[in-house]
């Protein structure tokens, strides 16, 4: 339990059924004020209707969702203390900027001077005051991307929602995003939840991470915990890359229990020489790939098993070639123990 902050989004015994289709599935989760949530899982999984159960946009068919103690299950989207961000955006392109992000405070009827103010003060916070003029539709992707962010923010929502808003970008833009979505976070204290398929997103992102599978949240917890304690094979296989062995391929005993051990590629050195670590295998190099920062390489060991290695292009060995013969090895506090 987050014992620095409070309480502000729970969900209890929540659940979605489509037809004979269970989307969601008996799902409990609690979310703290301030909170960068990540939920993440493969296309299918449940999360973006999770997503709009929270924002409103879909009904459970059982359950209920709580913001601060109150009971929001049965609020439509426009009255609860929520906002989301689409995918897609959703601007209006016969406005500017400025008229795109003033829009809900001018339907709520809010007070002219106000909205001047506060959606300057949103202009500012996402880098935009520059175009606040200009028509949405004359704007690149990243842009739009924070008119849209900008739009949902000066609702000033206790949770802001977002459907995996970055997924239309370019890498590089995204990477930018990412590092905008961060310094926004931090800047305004507010409460967001993301729904990404995304990896290195989530764990870039995120101070907290819900996986889900089929319908369930399989894991929850920090990004380093997931990441480093997986408690699954899904868990383990979705977050990052994995080289999988039994674990008397590792402990000379018997598999009794078909137990099995999971080692990071980067977590195994390899060298033409002697290897100072607790597991030590001879191998041969079948492939090397240069990938920009990293260096890949496929070990095949013994028993034909095939190893994946990733070390920074900067620690590239110049001995270590296609064919060659060599050794790779990892320590034991490195190893990922799995039933």
């Amino acid at each position: 339990m987050n014992l620095e902050k409070k309480s502000l989004l729970k969900i209890k015994n929540v659940s979605k059924n489509f037809g004979d289709t269970i989307a969601v599935k008996d799902i409990n989760y609690e979310i703290f004020s301030g909170d960068f949530v990540a939920i993440l899982g493969p296309s299918g999984c449940g999360k973006t209707t999770l997503l709009k159960m929270i924002g409103g946009f879909v009904e459970p068919s059982s359950g209920s969702i709580e913001i601060e103690n109150l009971d929001i299950t049965n609020i439509g989207p426009e009255k609860r203390p929520t906002n989301m961000v689409f995918q897609g955006y959703g601007l209006f392109p016969h406005m500017t900027v400025k008229q795109n992000i003033a829009y809900g405070l001018k339907i709520q009827k809010i007070n002219k001077n106000e909205i001047n103010d506060r959606t300057n003060e949103i202009l500012n916070l996402v880098k935009l005051s520059d175009l606040a003029n200009r028509n949405t539709e004359k704007l690149s992707g990243g842009q739009q991307q924070r008119v849209a962010l900008a739009r949902a923010l000066i609702m000033r929502p206790k949770v802001l929602l977002l459907d995996e808003p970055l997924a239309a970008l370019d890498l590089k833009l995204r990477h930018a995003m990412q590092d905008e979505l961060r310094r926004i976070h931090e800047q305004i204290g507010g409460t967001f939840v993301f729904v990404t398929h995304d990896q290195s997103e989530a764990l870039s992102l995120a101070d907290r991470i819900a996986v889900m599978n089929e319908g369930e949240i399989v894991q929850e917890g920090g990004a380093e915990e997931i990441y480093l304690k997986p408690k699954s094979f899904f868990v383990s296989n979705f977050i990052g890359e994995t080289n999988t062995l039994p674990r008397s391929f590792v402990e000379s005993k018997i598999d009794v229990d078909n137990s099995k051990i999971i080692i990071r590629p980067e977590a195994i050195k390899i060298s033409k020489n002697i290897i100072n670590t607790d597991v030590v295998f001879e191998g041969v190099i079948n492939e090397i790939l240069f990938l920009g920062a990293n260096i890949r390489y496929e070990v095949s060991i013994k028993d034909n098993h095939i190893l994946n290695v990733s070390k920074p292009s900067d620690d590239f060995d110049i001995n270590i070639k296609k064919l060659s013969k060599v050794k790779v090895g990892w320590n034991l506090s490195n190893q990922i123990s799995i039933q």
